[in-house]
């Protein structure tokens, strides 16, 4: 019999088994990617798109038209079509980033064919009303100016200014004269012509071969463009810092960061040790040093960005105001401990065993499954890179970590952003 006054062995995997995604090319040219899903009776199916620059002269335009094609079709207006995708139980979401944007459909096996076709209809037969157009309009100005005045929020967007340059378009700040200058017009043509292109399809769920082909022939027939895609370059500069001053703030952000490697690159797994030990997770250095023990912040945190051929890392603090100088110092002398002295065994294994369940907890579901394909495939790679990763983790050492902060954190290429 199980003795169950004894815990169970500890043991770490040291491998993780993935499905295989089904791939499918439909006759507009889209690639579809369907993980199947027997045990769970609920569908997500997702197109994206990648960014066309045709738009950046008015830069809300993406936006407003992804946000607008619930709000009427060609047979069903705004109402009608809540109604039907709340009787079906079903959600229609948005995606809106630097590099992609699409439409995606939550739903239930025994509703997917039901679903689909107005769905489908979303995606060529919206009519973009004057007044919905007008009213989310007034919604978004008044959300930037509110965003405004958030110090995190306006640190955040001067870090992507100054560090990809305001004139691309991770660099650009969105205003209220961008608002205004969106027309009903601007929407319909880049609907028609620009909002689906390079587009794909992620979908996964409980689906049956001829619901599989109900996807690849609905959804086969929508107009879709392709271009080339071109690999953003980016160098680190010297060392940049904006500061901008309000005297009402009693507190200040701070971002502190630089331009990083892409994901296929070698040293990427060792990188991403390293910022987890910094300030990855909630028992970091910055953590202990900044928030325990000096108690100038309640939380300061360290990331990767997820750009597809082009990451960048950055350190991120609300901090009490009079203490701004001397966290952004503490930050530096925390990088030059990694540089100088190796990790000890304790404190590896401790983010080693964190990393390895952080990753794992990352394929809970489908729906987590195909996000995180999605995420990789975007970027050129496939579920081997989570497999090496975690070979990676179990075997990493304290050399890596010294050898990836001397090679890629030096201060004199840091943007150093303070508003408040």
């Amino acid at each position: 019999m199980l003795d169950r006054s004894k815990a169970p062995d500890f043991r770490i995997p040291t491998s993780i088994e993935f499905p295989t995604p089904i791939q499918r090319t439909l006759p507009n040219g889209v690639h579809l990617n369907f993980i199947p899903t027997p045990e769970i009776d609920a569908v997500k199916l997702e197109i994206s798109s990648s960014i066309n620059e045709s738009t950046k002269n008015k830069l809300l335009v993406p936006y407003f038209a992804l946000e607008m094609v619930t709000e009427g079709t060609a047979s069903k207006d705004a109402a009608a079509l809540d109604d039907f995708f709340d009787t079906y139980a079903s959600e229609v979401e948005t995606e809106s980033g630097f590099e992609n944007h699409g439409l995606s459909i939550l739903t239930t096996k025994k509703h997917f064919n039901t679903v689909l076709p107005v769905f489908r209809e979303l995606l060529t037969e919206a009519i973009f009303p004057e007044k919905e157009l007008s009213k989310r309009k007034k919604q978004k100005a008044l959300s930037i100016h509110i965003n405004r005045d958030k110090n995190s929020h306006r640190a955040s967007q001067l870090f992507r200014k100054v560090l990809f340059g305001e004139k691309h378009p991770y660099g650009q700040i969105t205003e209220e004269k961008d608002v205004d200058i969106v027309e009903r017009e601007d929407l319909i043509d880049f609907y028609k012509k620009d909002l689906w292109t390079n587009s794909e399809i992620f979908l996964t769920g409980n689906l049956n071969d001829s619901q599989l082909e109900d996807v690849i022939r609905l959804i086969g027939n929508i107009p879709v463009s392709f271009f080339p895609n071109p690999e953003s370059e980016f160098q680190n500069q010297c060392n940049q810092r904006v500061t901008e001053g309000k005297p009402k703030s009693v507190q200040s952000s701070i971002r502190i960061g630089c331009h990083l490697i892409s994901k296929s690159h070698p040293d990427y797994f060792k990188l991403n040790l390293m910022n987890t030990i910094l300030g990855g997770y909630f028992g970091s250095r910055l953590i202990k040093n900044i928030r325990e023990d000096k108690g100038h912040t309640y939380g300061i945190y360290s990331s990767i960005g997820g750009l597809k051929h082009a990451d960048y890392w950055v350190v991120m603090a609300d901090v009490i105001k009079e203490h701004d100088e001397a966290v952004i110092e503490e930050v530096y002398k925390e990088i030059d401990k990694l540089k100088n002295e190796p990790v000890s065994n304790h404190e590896l294994e401790v983010v080693r065993n964190y990393m390895v369940g952080k990753l794992l907890s990352q394929f809970s579901s489908g729906f987590e499954l195909i996000g995180r394909y999605k995420s990789i495939h975007q970027a050129g790679l496939d579920f081997g890179f989570y497999q090496q990763h975690l070979a990676y983790i179990l075997n990493a050492t304290a050399e890596d970590i010294m050898e990836v902060s001397q090679k890629y954190l030096e201060r004199e290429k840091m943007v150093e952003i303070i508003v408040g």
